[in-house]
């Protein structure tokens, strides 16, 4: 599938509705609500089975889904503020609330993400950050951008990695 050409245009998300799917244990989407289809432009014959990174924006660092994954596949959930690029070329930005699904036995059987629209304070705390990681990242490769974003974290003054700064930040 061809990737579309990121256009500057933002895709104004409804506050209300959320944006579900989910995806197997290598991340090829396997259910996406009518939300979901609605926003992302595709219809739900060019999204089931796909892997679920054709809406990933070229802003968004790879060490962000690096971590997601991390901590996913050890059977943990995360949040994340994440950047989105519909099959027109807009973007959206999306607070993210990703789990494993579980299957009795405790094992990790696939994902699912819960989206909502990302508050303005969220996208101004964040997509600064996620700036310099890339440009980080683009220079140096992605395990270069996680120590530089653990080492801009602590800067701060605080203990804190991206994990616990996300959940700051989604009590905003």
């Amino acid at each position: 599938m061809t990737r579309p050409t990121p256009k500057d245009e933002e895709i104004v998300l409804e506050p209300k509705k959320y944006i579900i799917s989910s995806t197997d244990l290598k991340g090829f989407i396997e259910y996406g609500n009518d939300y979901f289809v609605e926003i992302s432009g595709y219809n739900r014959d060019e999204l089931i089975g796909n892997p679920h990174n054709i809406i990933r924006h070229p802003d968004m660092p790879k060490i962000v889904f690096k971590l997601m994954w991390q901590r996913l596949t050890s059977g943990h959930d995360i949040l994340a503020l994440v950047k989105n690029l519909a099959k027109d070329g807009r973007y959206y930005w999306i607070f993210t609330t990703f789990e494993p699904i579980k299957n009795a036995n405790g094992e990790v059987t696939g994902f699912t993400a819960h989206r909502k629209k990302a508050s303005k304070h969220t996208i101004e705390t964040v997509a600064d950050i996620y700036k310099k990681v890339l440009e980080v990242e683009k220079k140096e490769g992605v395990d270069a951008s996680e120590v530089f974003l653990n080492t801009y974290l602590k800067e701060r003054g605080e203990e804190i990695t991206f994990v616990n700064l996300m959940d700051e930040i989604y009590k905003f």
